[in-house]
């Protein structure tokens, strides 16, 4: 039991809390940023809601809850 945990954990860990070596992201931020661009948000675009946004990412890639969305998202708009 408390090696097949283990395994779990690592494997969370490195497949989705460690952000990826090539581009920085976490799979999450990469969900968030593929549902934008596949409903047409772009930098000179119009004006969407961040609902739009996280009902596209909850609908199509990512079943668990708005929150964790809408962090990411937050997270990816600081400057810091």
């Amino acid at each position: 039991m408390k090696k097949s945990y283990l395994d779990y954990a690592m494997s969370v860990i490195v497949s989705r809390a460690l952000p990826d070596v090539r581009d920085g992201l976490k799979p999450v931020h990469r969900r968030i940023l593929y549902a934008m661009w596949s409903v047409g948000l772009r930098a000179n675009g119009k004006f969407r809601k961040s609902a739009t946004v996280v009902g596209e990412v909850l609908g199509k890639y990512h079943p668990h809850g708005d929150l964790a969305v809408y962090e990411s998202m937050v997270r990816m708009a600081q400057d810091f």
